[in-house]
């Protein structure tokens, strides 16, 4: 029997996919599609976001502590750019998000870019992971529809016959 359940939240309640109709597994695979596509999208978000701070990361890591007066190029926008000089090699400011902005010495601001990729990166594999599951579930549903498609096909070819 093709069942929809999950043991490790038990408000869920088990479905037997095969008591269902098919417009009502047709409306199961709709929502799940939706909610997959939700899910591919918050997948793309937290990549962009893991990838900004590892490079900022890395940015970071390429800061020696002698650069004190270097002359750097310091970027307006993706394309747009402006002399600037390092004051001082060992502080940085850094967004710690939504617009606001903190003094760090350049181990602290290391550390920081360090546990925001690792916590990406765990909010990225739950995202997955759920992703997984709900993509076997819409999977499922297929096989049911299919076979209950079949067995109706069966039994208007069957009714075809007698007439």
């Amino acid at each position: 029997m093709a069942h929809i359940s999950t043991t490790e939240k038990p408000q869920m309640q088990q479905i037997d996919l095969n008591t269902l109709n098919l417009q009502q597994l047709t409306q199961l695979k709709n929502q799940l599609d939706q909610e997959l596509s939700i899910f591919q999208e918050s997948l793309n978000n937290i990549k962009m976001a893991r990838s900004k701070y590892s490079a900022s990361k890395e940015a970071l890591e390429q800061i020696k502590e002698d650069w004190n007066d270097k002359q750097i190029l310091v970027p307006l926008t993706g394309s747009m750019y402006v002399p600037g000089t390092i004051k001082d090699a060992n502080n940085v400011i850094i967004e710690i998000g939504t617009g606001y902005y903190v003094e760090n010495d350049l181990e602290s601001a290391k550390a920081f870019f360090k546990r925001r990729v690792e916590y990406v990166q765990e909010q990225l594999e739950k995202i997955e992971t759920i992703g997984i599951e709900k993509s076997k579930i819409r999977d499922t549903i297929r096989e049911v529809m299919e076979k209950k498609l079949a067995l109706f096909s069966k039994e208007l070819q069957k009714k075809r016959e007698v007439e």
